[in-house]
């Protein structure tokens, strides 16, 4: 289940990608079938294990093109072990809500990213994160867990602020966003209640078999209630005046 959108986030293949924080790897799986010279970085040393291995089996299946590769390794999203200027794009999918210093989070990401590279951003959209709060605190109030809620406007102004470009928007997974208010309403641990069991079969069956009727009925309802805000922005080249200037100065 992708919450970026390639057909709005073009990737060629030999991209050089990081994905920070990248949890079970769904969008470094992505990315390496796409022929993309994969990192997925988390700080969770047990995912990582695991998305190290099916990079590998995914290698051995041939899932990926020739000449792709993929790396998972542990690391600090604060403190990135890479040289300035790494990486043509980066996507951090459910990680700022997470993280104090997601200011600090943003440099690191535009520092890593080569001019005119390409940055996803996806946080839990407002709307239906206020009603997961308003209905249980065990969802948020845990280790690690939703630290803040961000208004679209407020997380624009934040990427603007470090330097990145924005230039598209959209919501996913409206489908989900019921399933998360009913985990709230009868316990985020309690999975045997009902509604929360029935609810699931049908988001497996619709993540499994794709059918037409929920694939249209969550596009119609993104805009209303989709899970997930995501936002595309670009690092600018730096104008050609400042590097004369730069060069100049040296």
């Amino acid at each position: 289940m992708l919450t970026v959108d390639f057909s709005r986030f073009p990737l060629a293949p030999g991209d050089r990608v990081l994905d920070l924080g990248c949890g079970a790897g769904r969008h470094a799986f992505e990315c390496y079938r796409r022929g993309a010279h994969v990192v997925a970085l988390d700080q969770n040393g047990e995912e990582i294990r695991e998305v190290a291995k099916w990079f590998a089996a995914m290698k051995e299946a041939g899932e990926a093109p020739a000449g792709a590769t993929a790396t998972a390794m542990e690391g600090d999203a604060l403190a990135l072990p890479f040289p300035d200027e790494s990486f043509d794009v980066v996507i951090i999918s459910e990680v700022m809500e997470h993280i104090p210093d997601d200011k600090g989070v943003l440099a690191e990401m535009v520092r890593v990213l080569k001019p005119g590279g390409r940055i996803a951003i996806t946080v839990p959209r407002y709307g239906p994160e206020k009603v997961c709060w308003a209905l249980s605190d065990a969802y948020h109030e845990v280790e690690g867990g939703h630290i803040r809620i961000y208004k679209a406007d407020e997380l624009l102004a934040k990427i603007r602020e470090a330097g990145l470009r924005p230039y598209g928007t959209h919501h996913a997974h409206a489908l989900h966003s019921p399933y998360w208010w009913l985990k709230c309403a009868f316990g985020v641990d309690n999975d045997k209640a009902l509604p929360v069991r029935a609810y699931h079969k049908l988001l497996v069956w619709d993540i499994m078999k794709k059918p037409l009727a929920t694939r249209v009925a969550e596009q119609a309802l993104n805009p209303l209630i989709g899970k997930s805000f995501v936002a595309y922005a670009t690092k600018p080249h730096l104008p050609k005046l400042a590097e004369t200037d730069g060069a100049a100065a040296k």
